[in-house]
């Protein structure tokens, strides 16, 4: 059978390994060796059932995804399918780790499935804006039913293997570290039956022939997420087909939208994330066998929103954190935060009062900066000052031990700077979480001048061990995320006073993919967060001085209701008027969406484009996962690096020359996007 698949009898029954390490993919090696191995065991007269079963801890964790886009090398996994379908003799997977994707799909294209209780089961082909298309849409709808299969392929996420045995995707639970010898167990009781496909199973899609405007409720109920998604939609048209045709034709149609999928902007955006969000790690000058430093305790300066949410990651990671505040109110206050935050867990299932309890046992709160002096790490995370936070690393390079990460959670500042008041500036490192810190998934690791390769390693390590995405970045003001998307809202507030109001420039970047537009995301966060302590008179000025401050003020960009929905507010369109007039612009007239978003984002991806030329960022990709995962950029586009590659590079620099024209050197193409334009070059690869 080759290498990766393996076959044996054991008293009658035939038992396939699938050995395809780490994760047994489908690949063509794989699909070769299952395809001669079901023709061999239904050859055997002396075998009377079959078990499938990975050889290492994983069933299947899918298709190879390297070979998406190329022409596909046969047997296909339809081929592979339909054989055990027809097997005679009934065939039973045997699941432990993961069966996700086409290694689901192989475990249904089976007649029975058992598995071990630790096992996770899913379909997540809609994360890389494709549907299942080895059958998955036809034969899962057929033993869990339309709804459960369409909210199963449309969320993507895997369900335990208990879960699993009450909806149906199984038939029996196996005992850990027996599957082996209970799936065969499972294979005798059936033998000698007619094997039970599943593509013959039709009563669990009676209730959606006789009632189809299950699909339209579906469709309206989940409207909201599925927006800019081409998948999820395929998704139901595909199981659509599964209730209104035959199966054979249904996997024809299955095929074709999956087709469309392959080939659409979207899923190539989304596979591009894929394999991006993988990459961030991977650094030219620190290779994966770069030593690292153990980190066993961490300590945390400041207890306010920042630093109890950093607190948390590690916490959850099991790793115990010395929180440090200046006063007892302000830490009690903020060790409150994180058990409240908890509890809100506990409360919603995510969490057990045991769990609770387990985590905040690793806390350590003081007032004593002395009681960080032997932590591994420690993270800084006080008011954006720089004075401030050179007065602290002085202290914290007196006080905590030779050998340990010091690093700051500043969003701008200058790392090198801070590094600088140390003695040990190779120790120094920027670790930029985003706000709430215990959710967002982005980590900014800011390298300094003389920041260590094993500092660097450790970091990135770290990252992933508290379930963040690592984005390596050089120093500059704002780093990446920060750096770039304050140019979007540096466009909004020259925008505004051209014409377009609040609600259209807003409308324009929410039908684009955001969920907020920059007024309504101001609106949220407080203008006076940027109106007060300066002596620039600015589009903010004239909200603070009529005490328009946004959502907590009922009034900022839009007036807001006692349920804080928005409404045009003619106050702040004579603000905004008001201060157009004392900055001498002369409004344009109306200005469609298009123009707007160009207006908009175009100079994000120029700013993006200059960081890779200053080299702040290593690639294109690492800027595109900063942004997905700081700011939220819709992923089906790609982020903007991406998203650029598909509007096409030439249409991005006239578009920016223009701007030139009215807004000077602050959105001069960048020398290398000019270069990539004229030469016919890309971003990314994407085009």
């Amino acid at each position: 059978m080759g290498e990766v698949v393996t076959v044996a009898t054991q008293d009658g029954i035939g038992v396939v390994s699938i050995d395809s390490p780490p994760v047994n993919a489908l690949g063509i090696a794989v699909r070769k060796g299952l395809d001669a191995a079901i023709d061999k065991l239904t050859a055997d007269a002396g075998v009377q059932a079959i078990v499938i079963i990975g050889a290492g801890k994983v069933f299947s964790a899918g298709a190879d995804i390297t070979e998406f886009g190329k022409p596909l090398a046969e047997p296909g996994l339809h081929t592979v399918f339909t054989k055990i379908d027809d097997s005679p003799k009934p065939v039973v997977a045997a699941i432990s780790g993961v069966a996700l994707g086409g290694g689901l799909e192989l475990a249904l294209a089976c007649h029975y499935r058992v598995a071990v209780p630790s096992a996770k089961l899913g379909l997540p082909e809609v994360k890389l804006g494709l549907l299942p298309g080895a059958g998955g849409t036809q034969r899962l709808p057929r033993i869990v039913g339309v709804q459960a299969a369409l909210q199963v392929m449309t969320g993507g996420d895997p369900v335990g293997a208990k879960q699993a045995l009450q909806t149906g995707v199984i038939d029996a639970l196996a005992e850990e570290g027996r599957l082996k010898d209970d799936a065969i167990a499972f294979a005798r009781k059936v033998q000698g039956q007619p094997p039970v496909r599943v593509r013959d199973r039709d009563d669990k899609l009676e209730e959606a022939r006789a009632n189809p405007q299950i699909f339209d409720d579906f469709r309206k109920a989940n409207a909201r997420a599925f927006k800019g998604f081409k998948a999820p939609e395929n998704i139901v048209k595909a199981v659509e087909a599964a209730v209104k045709l035959p199966f054979d034709d249904g996997l024809r149609r299955e095929q074709e939208l999956f087709q469309e999928l392959m080939d659409s902007t979207e899923s190539q955006a989304q596979r591009y994330v894929f394999f991006a969000e993988r990459d961030t790690s991977k650094i030219p000058d620190v290779p994966s066998d770069t030593p690292t430093l153990d980190i066993k305790t961490v300590g945390v300066l400041g207890a306010g929103t920042m630093g109890g949410g950093i607190t948390i990651n590690f916490l959850n990671a099991g790793i115990p954190v010395h929180l440090l505040e200046t006063s007892q109110e302000a830490l009690d206050r903020g060790v409150g935060v994180i058990r409240k935050t908890y509890e809100i867990s506990v409360n919603r299932g995510r969490l057990t009062a045991e769990q609770l309890e387990q985590r905040m046992a690793l806390l350590r709160p003081t007032l004593k900066m002395e009681d960080l002096a032997n932590v591994d790490l420690v993270i800084e995370a006080v008011f954006e000052s720089m004075p401030l936070k050179k007065e602290i690393f002085g202290k914290l390079d007196q006080t905590i031990r030779q050998g340990a990460i010091l690093a700051s959670n500043t969003s701008f500042l200058d790392i090198d700077e801070i590094a600088a008041c140390t003695k040990r500036p190779e120790f120094v490192v920027g670790l930029h979480f985003f706000s709430p810190a215990n959710v967002m998934r982005l980590l900014e690791v800011v390298r300094g001048e003389r920041t260590s390769k094993e500092v660097i390693a450790t970091a990135m390590k770290l990252a992933k061990a508290i379930a963040k995405v690592p984005v390596l970045s050089r120093v500059c003001h704002g780093f990446i995320a920060n750096r770039m998307m304050s140019l979007r809202g540096l466009q909004a507030n020259s925008l505004v006073l051209q014409g377009p109001t609040p609600a259209e420039i807003d409308k324009a970047s929410t039908d684009y993919g955001f969920a907020m537009g920059p007024f309504a995301m101001m609106d949220l966060v407080g203008l006076d967060v940027t109106g007060r302590d300066t002596d620039e008179r600015t589009l903010y000025t004239g909200f603070v001085e009529r005490d328009r401050l946004g959502q907590k003020k009922n009034g900022g960009f839009y007036d807001y209701d006692e349920q804080r929905k928005a409404q045009p507010s003619p106050v702040a369109a004579e603000i905004i008027a008001e201060f157009a007039k004392f900055k001498g612009v002369k409004p344009t007239g109306p200005m469609d969406a298009e123009t707007i978003l160009a207006k908009l984002l175009y100079p994000v991806v120029n700013e993006g484009v200059k960081l890779l030329e200053e080299g702040i960022a290593l690639r294109a990709s690492d800027i595109d996962m900063a942004i997905i995962l700081g700011y939220n950029w819709p992923v089906y586009t790609g982020g903007p690096m991406f998203w650029a590659d598909t509007v096409g590079l030439p249409k991005i620099v006239a578009g920016l020359k223009a701007m030139q024209a009215e807004q000077g050197d602050v959105v001069k193409p960048a020398a290398l996007l000019e270069k990539l334009a004229t030469e016919g070059g890309s971003l990314t690869g994407a085009r």
